[in-house]
């Protein structure tokens, strides 16, 4: 890894390696080859899209394939999450910095004469940064031993981070598609109300037929659903989120886009049917666990045209009425292959099958789902999670996401699989409904904001753990800088892990 990160960034300091070394002995981690992976990563993700073989390219061919597509292409789309990629090639570093490729395009530099010292700038201070965010850090240490690595640059100091440059480009947008309903928690008196259990195992809310049993309280929750979900989650962490979504003409609906439109989320695409009614359900408290009592109403599920195309889709539950939209979605992304889908499966997507949704999950970047529901995707054995996880890759996704209840979660992406525990409880759970859509969301939008996918699987956990000390589905709902705070106080052992 030091040879690598030493070739890119053509430090010629003889003791490069073992001051390298020394800085990961400060903190415990090999910081280096998780930094390597993340460049190669980013790197073959925009040689792929710009038709770039990733095993079989020279560093010319591939710097005049990026200053094509600096002419040809979105290019601040394109290169948005790469101002710390550089490539090592025999002739020398290739660099995807945004300020880089454009200059070099501009100017018409030749391959002998290009420059790579933006991204081999931001690649030095970047390879600082987190050797400096682990907790035990000692930041006077690692600027030592940093600055005899040749990590710091006399002139770095008062150099523009291109970063905030790309902050101004606009913000990553997601679209998110799915139902939306208003629930009504009611909260059961336990002295009147009981579980019950069925001679095969499974249990019932009881409650005294034909008598008036008192209730402990209501609250309302408006605009929730796993989609909706996604998108209050995602916007509260810095995404552009607007929402395909299906409402009738009642107050309950004039509440819903209110709800909306506080948190930022463009609702010009939610469809008002007149003559229905909204989606009302009344979900049944007892002690942390639920029963919901559902009703959907059928609307006419249209695909509408974004307003400008969106980096993300977030598809997510809706009814069995919506295959048509599913068709026209298929469509949409055939001719935007940019946009990424992330397909959170709801009831009717299961009830459906894998085969009629053979092309959604093909077209899926990540689809994200418990364990049980993998088993009934797939037909693997529940015990075996490398087969569970490849026969959901061999639908399509790269990024295959299975939760696993209080065993935490697991990932996996180019045959590395990965789990991380959840985040502690600081309580008990006040309500369980919303954690997953937390969970899928917190990943969807630390991806979309360039993090990798542990970074995503650490952030994850967190706003669950969160979301289930409230009520409802969205209050608990974290913003980033409160992310970061819980990721700075996490335990020791709050770490992504290989799997065996």
């Amino acid at each position: 890894m030091s040879k690598f990160l030493r070739d890119v960034l053509q430090n010629d300091n003889p003791l490069f390696a073992t001051h390298l070394a020394e800085l990961e002995k400060t903190v415990s981690e090999s910081v280096s080859a998780r930094m390597v992976a993340d460049v190669l990563q980013r790197a073959h993700e925009v040689m792929r899209r710009i038709g770039v073989d990733t095993a079989d390219t020279t560093g010319e061919e591939l710097y005049y394939a990026l200053c094509t597509a600096a002419q040809n292409h979105d290019i601040d789309y394109l290169l948005r999450h790469t101002s710390w990629v550089v490539l090592p090639f025999v002739d020398g570093p290739v660099s995807f910095n945004l300020q880089d490729v454009v200059d070099n395009t501009h100017h018409e530099i030749t391959f002998a004469e290009r420059t790579s010292a933006h991204g081999q700038r931001q690649l030095r201070r970047e390879l600082t940064r987190r050797f400096n965010s682990y907790k035990h850090a000692n930041e006077t240490k690692v600027a030592k031993l940093a600055k005899q690595a040749r990590l710091v640059h006399e002139n770095d100091e008062d150099y523009a981070d291109i970063s905030e440059h790309l902050s101004k480009l606009g913000k990553p947008s997601m679209l998110a598609i799915g139902d939306i309903f208003t629930d009504a928690f009611i909260e059961l008196d336990q002295d009147v109300a009981r579980v019950d259990t069925d001679d095969d195992g499974g249990k019932r809310l009881s409650l005294p037929l034909g008598s008036k049993p008192p209730y402990k309280g209501v609250e309302i929750v408006k605009a929730v659903g796993p989609s909706p979900n996604a998108a209050v989650s995602c916007a509260r962490l810095g995404l552009d989120v607007s929402l395909l979504a299906w409402l009738g003409t009642d107050a309950t609906q004039e509440e819903a886009i209110a709800q909306l439109k506080k948190e930022n989320i463009d609702t010009s695409l939610v469809d008002c049917e007149k003559g229905r009614k909204s989606n009302y359900y009344f979900v049944l408290r007892y002690g942390a666990e639920r029963t919901i009592l559902v009703k959907n109403e059928d609307y006419d599920y249209k695909w509408e045209l974004p307003k400008t195309p969106p980096d993300w889709i977030y598809l997510s539950l809706i009814s069995d009425k919506s295959w048509e939209l599913h068709e026209d979605l298929l469509q949409y992304l055939d001719t935007h292959k940019h946009t990424k889908l992330v397909f959170q499966p709801g009831t009717f997507h299961f009830k459906w099958g894998k085969d009629k949704l053979a092309k959604i999950y093909k077209r899926s970047f990540m689809v994200v789902m418990n364990r049980e529901e993998a088993v009934d995707v797939t037909g693997e054995s529940y015990d075996d999670l490398a087969k569970l996880m490849d026969a959901l890759h061999e639908l399509g996704p790269e990024i295959v996401v299975i939760t696993d209840g209080p065993n935490g979660s697991y990932a996996s992406q180019h045959g590395r699989r990965v789990t991380v525990p959840n985040y502690p409880d600081p309580a008990p759970p006040l309500d369980r409904t919303g954690a997953g859509d937390a969970f899928a969301s917190t990943i969807t939008a630390a991806l979309a904001m360039g993090n990798d996918l542990d970074t995503a699987l650490l952030w994850a956990p967190i706003n669950s753990m969160n979301v289930v000390q409230r009520l409802g589905a969205q209050t608990g709902l974290l913003r980033l800088s409160q992310i970061e705070t819980f990721l700075k106080d996490a335990p020791e052992d709050y770490k992504v892990s290989e799997l065996n």
